[in-house]
Order: structure tokens, then sequence, then C-alpha cells
């Protein structure tokens, strides 16, 4: 049994109130396979106390939806590869543990919610606030609505537009999660009308109608290029990990993936303020102006900025993938978001060797790609069951 204090963070984890904090302890105490074990039994007891603890039909049929739900938003988590390890875990041992073991009791008696869950691979999804998740179809124009039918916004060509509404006059504050997995773009114009173009890999929670008093507060996981609509009174804040990125009216690039040492913000119009929001690192805020990359180390937690040339930071929006000095272990990374692939390097003496390339995913095929390599720079490799190797 873990002791006292993990076993109140994994409480508190399952009944989804742990903080970003409790987040970072749990995730060093599983790096321990033994720990690791512990966390996995943990899931395996909660779903099946859940389920067994329970005798009323109809109270049954309710966790019978709760459990497809909660499998649909970890499935999803597994997919899009980016959240954290600890979730990563629960994720498996949900799906590998209790949906197993429901099923060896006939709890499930159809198959119609797992054909649902597994169309939503390798689809642009919305995570609806209830933790249903509806997949996008991004041919064709047709209605978005919510799980009472009120309509929210359009697709149209590929994109999510919500109905435009300046603020909420009150109500409840709702939030969705667009999820983009590797090998897709997509864009979104929220209800303010500020335009998102998210990157491969990339997350969005944000609120389907802001509210009528504060900040415009979204949640970043990955990269995305923002277009910001102006509002003196409602500045527009994104949330990237421990990064707080605070504009009026502005258009600026933000990577956040969870793999990167770094959280970056390159800014090509107006102005933008960033923060670390890490408690005990807590800084004045550093001011961008156009032209500059401003940058959140994420183990020394320290701000930084430079000036760039905003063109290789914001080309993924036309298709392109402009490499300058680019490490090779920062190229595989971008190649297996942009192709969805999964490449193995085997050769330790590329990992740091830097390389220039301008790779254009929508016209050449990984296999184009990996023969300029060769081609350019000797680099071997071979294709071994849906996975490539780097020799």
């Amino acid at each position: 049994m873990p002791n006292p204090e993990i076993e109140y963070l994994l409480v508190k984890y399952l009944s989804k109130d742990a903080n970003s904090i409790e987040l970072d302890i749990l995730n060093k105490w599983i790096e321990d396979p033994e720990n690791e074990k512990v966390f996995r039994e943990f899931i395996k007891t909660h779903y099946a106390i859940i389920l067994y603890m329970n005798n009323d039909q109809d109270q049954n049929n309710d966790i019978k939806k709760y459990l497809i739900k909660e499998i649909r938003k970890d499935k999803n988590v597994i997919y899009h590869r980016r959240f954290r390890k600890l979730m990563a875990y629960a994720a498996m041992a949900i799906l590998f543990f209790a949906v197993g073991y429901l099923f060896e009791y006939n709890v499930f008696s159809g198959k119609e919610d797992f054909t649902k869950v597994s169309k939503t691979e390798g689809a642009v999804t919305i995570q609806m606030e209830n933790g249903d998740i509806k997949t996008i179809d991004t041919e064709g124009e047709y209605p978005v609505t919510d799980d009472n039918g009120k309509r929210l916004g359009t697709i149209r060509n590929g994109k999510l537009m919500y109905t435009k509404k300046d603020f909420s006059g009150g109500k409840k504050i709702v939030y969705n999660t667009l999820n983009v997995p590797n090998g897709k773009r997509f864009d979104i114009v929220l209800s303010d009308g500020t335009h998102v173009f998210l990157n491969s890999g990339s997350s969005l929670k944000y609120p389907v109608v802001f509210p009528e008093n504060g900040k415009r507060k979204v949640y970043l996981e990955g990269e995305a290029f923002f277009d910001v609509t102006h509002h003196r009174e409602h500045p527009f804040v994104v949330r990237a990990q421990n990064l707080h990125v605070e504009v009026l009216g502005t258009t600026f690039n933000l990577s956040n993936y969870s793999e990167d040492d770094d959280t970056s913000v390159v800014l090509v119009n107006g102005a933008v303020s960033l923060s670390s929001s890490t408690p005990g690192y807590e800084q004045e805020k550093l001011l961008l102006q156009p032209g500059y990359k401003g940058i959140l180390n994420k183990q020394s937690k320290q701000l930084s900025r430079s000036r760039v040339n905003t063109a290789l930071y914001t080309s993924w929006m036309k298709g392109e993938i402009i490499l300058r000095h680019e490490s090779f272990d920062n190229i595989v990374e971008k190649l297996e978001r942009y192709y969805n692939v999964n490449i193995i390097n085997n050769n330790d003496s590329l990992k740091y060797e830097k390389f220039n390339a301008t790779i254009k995913p929508g016209e050449e095929s990984i296999e184009q790609v990996l023969r300029y390599f060769n081609a350019a720079y000797k680099i071997n490799y071979e294709i071994i069951e849906n996975r490539i190797v780097i020799n």
C-alpha cells in the first residue's frame, strides 16, 4: 500500500480534484515500476467498486454510461500522447483492466458504444463538458449542438465556427475541448471571433461563451496560432502548462508540446505579456514586441526572449515545416506529429547534430522525406511493421 500522503493524492486524482502540483507529485511517484502497479490496481478497484456496490438496474445503466464516458475520454488521452504520463497510465489501466474485467461479467450488453469510441481514432474530436466525445467530419457543412440539441456553431470547410456571442450574461461557463490528432490540422473560431489554428497533436480547452466579467481564458496543449479579437476590458489569456500569456488583440504562435524542453511564444503583431505561473518561480512579466520569441524553460522555469524570423515558426499553417539548424531529435518529433508515424532512432550520434530542410507534408510522403535525408546526410533507415527505424 502507498503511504497516506500518496493514498490521499490518489483519491483526489480519481475524484478529479487533484491540482497540477499534486499531479506532478503522482507523476514522479509512478516512475517506480512497483508504484505503477499499485496505481493500476487503484484504477481497477475504483471502477469495480463503482459498479458492484449498486444493485439497482437503473443505477447500473447510469454507471455503464459513466464508464463508457470515462473510457472515451481516457482512450482519447492515450491516442493524443501529449498528456502527462499519469493520464496515460490511468487510460491504460481503465482500458486493459476495467474494460476486460467488466466484459467478463457481461456488464456491457452490446457493441454500439465501443464502435463509437473506435471512430474517434485519428479523427478531430470535441470533448463536451460532460465528457462525451463528438467526432468532427471535416467535409461538408453541418451544425454542432450541445447535449440538449441547442446549436453551438457550424462546421464549414474543415473549420469549427461558434455562434458569435460577446459574453455569457452571467450564465454558467461551459467548456469544450477540441482535440487534433497527429497528422491533421484544424481551425476554430471562438464565440468572441478569435481565430485559432491548431497544429498536429494539439488540444484547446475553451468556453463555449466567454464569461461576462474578467478575462477570456483558454488552455493549450501542443501548438496553435492565435488571431485574437481585440477587447480592452476583457484581455485574452492562454494558459500553456506553467506559461501565462496575456494579450488584448494580436497574432502570435504558441508551442507547448509536453515532450519539448521549452514552451515558446512567437509574436507576429501587437504585444503580449508572458509570466510563469509555477509556484515559487513567479517573475516580473516579460513583454514581447513583434519579431521576438519568448521562451519558458521547463526545467529552470526561467523566461527569456530573442529576435527571430517569425516565418520559420508559422510556416506550418501553410503546410510547410521549415527546419533551420534543428536537432535531429526535434526533427523526429515533428515528423511523428505531422505524419502520424513512429520513428525509432538507434543512431545516438545523430541526436544532437543540426540539420536544414523544408518539408511539405501535404505534398511529400514520409518515405520521400526519408530518402532526402538519406541522400543529403547519409542517414540510413528501414521500415518495419509501421515503424521507421534509423540505423
